[in-house]
């Protein structure tokens, strides 16, 4: 469908890419992968013909039909979701309108005889005949099922476009190019504002569509559940595998380790013919030879080894200073939209050290409760801050905030202080923005960059309680893991918000369920809320369909913040018989297999029979140890 060959794109005289070349068939569910920066966005651009190259060809089929998703959406004001979204049938419109100027006429005339009324009649059939084969009569049914699938409510669909933040709008732009029946679909970070049954729905979608699909993206699980194809752009090149992103990451390492050895190898032939050279070149009889190994030399082709672009970001958050005890103490929060309620009687204690993950579908709560405690809105009961906390917040939309006429360099001096603003630079180049990038307007950054200068701007203050509501967002995988690493690292506290199970794992000690309107407690990491949960990943979480089979969780409620404590060590100490009666179980199915398989070698080994039986004796305790918390637990919620 599409050939893209030798083509050439340069800005200041650095190429982005040089003579890439490769096609696109049907069938092809490509994922088109790299670092933030690496033109990834501009290579889409190019195909959908929007951006020129500089030099190479872009060549496609005739009446070939090319959808783009782009990240930056503008819609006309006035229209309704439904009309929105009808907008992707444009013709299936026009034929839909002469149909009613058709029926009126027939019904206001009453010339029956005449040649025109006829032609009316003719017309009609013509028309209709037309609208049948564009689908007119399936096309509002199948709008209603695309919407729905994206996570709108039937009750939305007249709300007016203009009410809806920029990533429910580029839902609805998702939607006309999934209704449009496109030969192409260009689709920019696709899943950047869906809630993971919105992602489910939309990967069983594109696995089934016939056409071409293009993806940037840097959901990993994403990619490798949708794509059969991976093209990485890197330092000007692109890698092209027909596989999933992890088998191809996979593939490229094994290739790039045999370049490596098979580049080593030749290396040693060379310098061992070098030295056959310089030798044959002192003896006057050996002359002839010595031009003939030099002739020879000259005609080897000498391996290369792909480049990789190994630059990451270089990125801590320090603790300003010790707050006390007592971080945060929510009580009784509600907030409320007109008559939608979205939170309602929350109350929430955050002691200082804590690791806390926020997990639930979207439009549950999750990022109004952290807008509440930076005091974004009103709203009823109380949020008190507990001694010298300084937040942290980086917002969902962070990179919006950003003003796009000013330069990265003036961004971040605005906001520094007197303290700060000499580092700047030295904190600009942390985050990969070096030599004149630091000139660049914001509004020529992608969107993983403004997310870095967001990180990088977020830095300038002092900070000992950090709120971080989908931080990945835009960042590539490789940027993602260092953002990782650095929140780990962090001395403070951390209240996270993320659909990403990858990102989360290790990054919490309690997780909060937000779901109607309430909240729910699990005193462990991601993993413990999983097995709480019965649950196999975090997708399955935010089904709708999800059938409760964990032991009711105790609701977080309003109690003293004494009785919280007592109830939170009950449940740790729970927790750890648990993890602990986990591990012996695991130990003493391996002795028992150890002993299947080699009886005779093991019945006269002592000490694994003196260990062996301590296991037993260590889980018959364990097993009565959790009794007795779990019965006090009981006794104390009663």
């Amino acid at each position: 469908m599409l050939n893209i060959h030798n083509l050439s794109v340069s800005f200041g005289g650095t190429y982005l890419f040089e003579e890439v070349t490769f096609r696109l068939g049907a069938g092809d569910r490509v994922g088109l992968v790299g670092k933030n920066g690496a033109g990834k966005s501009t290579m889409l651009k190019m195909l959908a013909g929007d951006f020129k190259p500089d030099s190479g060809v872009i060549s496609q089929e005739k009446d070939i039909r090319m959808g783009f998703l782009r990240q930056d959406i503008d819609f006309e004001q006035g229209r309704t979701v439904l009309e929105e979204a009808y907008e992707a049938f444009t013709e299936i419109k026009v034929v839909e309108k002469k149909l009613e100027e058709i029926n009126h006429q027939l019904v206001t005339r009453t010339d029956y005889e005449s040649e025109e009324y006829g032609q009316i009649i003719e017309d009609l059939s013509d028309y209709t005949h037309r609208f049948e084969l564009l689908g007119g009569y399936n096309y509002v049914g199948d709008t209603e099922k695309i919407l729905l699938g994206l996570g709108f409510k039937r009750e939305v669909f007249n709300n007016q476009t203009e009410t809806f933040s920029g990533g429910w709008r580029m839902r609805i732009e998702l939607a006309k190019l999934l209704l449009q029946s496109n030969d192409v679909l260009l689709l920019d970070e696709p899943t950047n504002h869906l809630d993971i049954e919105s992602i489910i729905w939309l990967e069983n979608f594109l696995r089934n569509y016939p056409g071409v699909v293009v993806i940037v993206s840097h959901d990993k699980m994403f990619l490798d559940n949708v794509t059969n194809r991976t093209i990485e752009i890197s330092l000007g090149k692109a890698y092209d595998f027909n596989k999933p992103y992890s088998q191809y990451l996979e593939l490229r390492h094994e290739i790039r380790e045999k370049q490596l050895a098979t580049q080593k190898n030749q290396q040693k032939k060379i310098e061992e013919t070098e030295k056959l050279i310089e030798k044959f070149r002192a003896k006057a009889s050996k002359a002839s030879m010595a031009q003939s190994l030099i002739k020879k030399l000259d005609k080897v082709e000498r391996i290369e080894v792909d480049e990789d672009d190994n630059s990451v970001m270089n990125i801590s958050f320090p603790v300003s200073k010790e707050p006390g005890k007592v971080v945060i103490e929510a009580e009784h929060v509600t907030k409320a939209y007109g008559d939608k309620t979205i939170l309602k009687d929350i109350s929430l204690l955050v002691e200082r050290g804590s690791k806390i993950a926020f997990v639930g579908q979207n439009g549950q709560g999750k990022s109004t409760f952290i807008k509440a405690l930076v005091n974004e809105f009103e709203y009823d009961g109380n949020i008190k801050l507990g001694h010298n906390v300084q937040l942290g917040y980086f917002a969902q939309n962070q990179a919006e905030y950003l003003d796009g006429e000013i330069t990265l360099l003036q961004t971040m001096e605005d906001a520094a202080t007197d303290t700060n603003r000499m580092k700047v630079r030295d904190m600009l180049g942390s985050f990969l923005f070096r030599g004149d990038d630091v000139e660049k307007k914001v509004k020529v950054l992608s969107g993983g960059e403004r997310n870095r200068l967001a990180l990088c701007k977020l830095l300038l203050q002092p900070i000992n309680v950090l709120l971080m509501d989908e931080p990945t967002n835009h960042l590539d995988i490789k940027s993602k893991n260092v953002l990782k690493a650095a929140l780990q690292k962090f001395g403070g506290t951390l209240l996270l918000v993320s659909h990403d199970r990858d990102f989360l794992q290790g990054m919490s000690n309690i997780v909060y369920e937000f779901k109607d309107q309430k909240i729910k407690e699990y005193l462990g990491d991601i993993n413990f809320f999983l097995e709480q949960r019965n649950l196999e990943n975090m997708r399955e979480v935010e089904k709708k369909d999800v059938v409760k089979t964990a032991a009711p969780v105790k609701e977080a409620s309003k109690v003293s913040y004494e009785d919280q404590k007592k109830t939170k060590a009950l449940q740790n100490r729970l927790s750890k018989i648990e993890s602990q009666i986990q591990q012996l179980e695991k130990d003493i199915q391996h002795d028992d297999k150890m002993l299947e398989t080699n009886y005779d070698k093991h019945v006269e080994d002592a000490s694994f029979f003196t260990a062996y039986n301590k296991k037993k004796a260590d889980l018959d305790q364990l097993l009565i140890d959790w009794e007795i918390v779990q019965e006090e637990i009981d006794n104390f919620n009663s």
